[in-house]
């Protein structure tokens, strides 16, 4: 299965100027009046009243937010054309100005390197989280001497060269890339062109952990590497010694490469159907001294193919790409996570591990359980549940938004092979359909 690609294109970077709105709103601010006082950053469409006064916002501005009763909400950045027509950044009366910016940008950094101390341990970790760090739209990765940055928000694009002016002081980086994902510029209705600064590398070496990473930033995923799986990928290490594992869906073999540096598996064996991610994948081994297979091959058809040679393994790693991108997409991608899992689980010999995770945030931990109990059952596979974990903890989840608990890894102890009824379909499982 491919992961999505929306490909860098170098000339752009040349081109584009950075977007430098001030941090520091210059004029009097417009006022929008909404519904009801949600306690979501987001604010919808549907429950903006309007504006307020004689100032009306343009796409962008910093807007104070009041109720229906012209009460006082907070603070916000506006974007008419969006869905989310307000981001919420703050509440109370003070407005929010160049200090409040860089106030939640010291509070974000001040977790990573002084709670979490990530730079003893890696050159690669997450500085922003969006709203788990109070700034809705906003994702910024550190790469070593590179701040590599995802877009969600027209406010946050306009200001994103003053933003990174101060991250890079506090973070003593010199470089940045700043990339907007085309469905997301739809969606905000904005054309948010891929900026760089002038000499940033093509690519970075990163180590995690004692294990070394290439970042491509031409063409790479998102913000080029997955930081999230950081936690994971050291926690599945002390279960691989001496024994074989797949890493299906391998992407840059992060999980392939753990289990042979630091578990020193037997063998390790990484499937993707991406040819690119293959060759990176390649290159991290090399950049390691280690030696993994590498096969470029659908997950599923490598699968089947291994199931009828008989082929078991010790330790089995599922880590797709999302598979419900929208609401609209729920029912085929619970679906594709059932049939992937209903091999993997055929593939791990009684006692071993599997390691299968959900990327896709409308796809509940309690759902995603609920799932792989009838997939275990359609495999006529019995398992235990060691652990459910998540993204790490560089990837906070505000409690007033609940669904940046997007990453779920679900740790399976798989048992002996069970004589259950065959399910033609998972509607015949005791506990209801958990595809619907």
């Amino acid at each position: 299965m491919p992961r999505p690609r929306f490909p860098i294109q170098p000339e752009a970077f040349a081109t584009a100027p950075v977007p430098d709105r001030p941090l520091e709103p210059s004029t009097e601010l417009p006022t929008v009046a909404v519904r009801a006082a949600g306690n979501h950053p987001f604010i919808f469409r549907k429950m903006v009243i309007g504006p307020v006064g004689g100032i009306r916002p343009s796409d962008g501005d910093l807007v104070r937010v009041v109720d229906r009763e012209h009460l006082p909400l907070g603070f916000g950045l506006w974007n008419e054309r969006s869905q989310i027509t307000v981001r919420l950044l703050t509440s109370g009366i003070d407005v929010p100005g160049k200090t409040f910016w860089e106030g939640r940008l010291d509070r974000a950094i001040a977790l990573r390197r002084e709670t979490l101390g990530l730079d003893a341990v890696s050159s690669a970790y997450r500085v922003i989280h969006a709203e788990g760090d109070g700034l809705s739209g906003l994702i910024v990765d550190r790469f070593d001497d590179v701040l590599s940055v995802e877009v969600f928000s027209l406010g946050m694009y306009q200001r994103i060269g003053p933003i990174l002016d101060a991250a890079a002081a506090r973070l003593g980086t010199g470089h940045f890339r700043v990339h907007v994902d085309e469905r997301i510029a739809l969606a905000e209705d904005f054309s948010g062109r891929p900026v760089a600064s002038p000499k940033l590398p093509p690519r970075v070496t990163i180590e995690e952990h004692g294990v070394r990473f290439r970042v491509h930033f031409e063409g790479g995923h998102k913000t080029g590497f997955f930081c999230d799986q950081r936690d994971n990928r050291l926690a599945l290490a002390r279960f691989c010694s001496d024994r074989a594992v797949l890493d299906l869906c391998c992407y840059t073999g992060g999980f392939g490469l753990y289990a042979l540096v630091k578990g020193q598996a037997r063998e390790v064996t990484c499937v993707d159907l991406d040819e690119k991610a293959i060759a990176l994948a390649r290159e991290n081994a090399n950049a390691n001294q280690v030696r993994p297979g590498f096969v470029h091959a659908d997950a599923f058809g490598y699968m089947r193919q291994m199931a009828q040679n008989g082929r078991t393994f010790g330790i089995v790693v599922l880590d797709p790409p999302k598979l419900i991108p929208n609401r609209l997409e729920i029912a085929p991608g619970k679906r594709k996570y059932f049939d992937l899992n209903v091999l993997a689980m055929g593939l791990v010999e009684p006692g071993g591990l599997l390691l299968t995770c959900s990327c896709s945030g409308l796809l509940s931990a309690e759902e995603f359980v609920i799932l792989l109990r009838a997939a275990a059952r359609k495999a006529g596979r019995s398992a235990q549940v060691l652990a459910v974990t998540g993204a790490a903890p560089d990837h906070p989840v505000a409690l007033d938004a609940l669904e940046g608990a997007y990453l779920k890894a679900v740790w399976l102890r798989m048992g002996e092979r069970v004589t259950v009824p065959r399910l033609d379909d998972p509607e015949d499982d005791e506990a209801g359909n958990p595809l619907a």
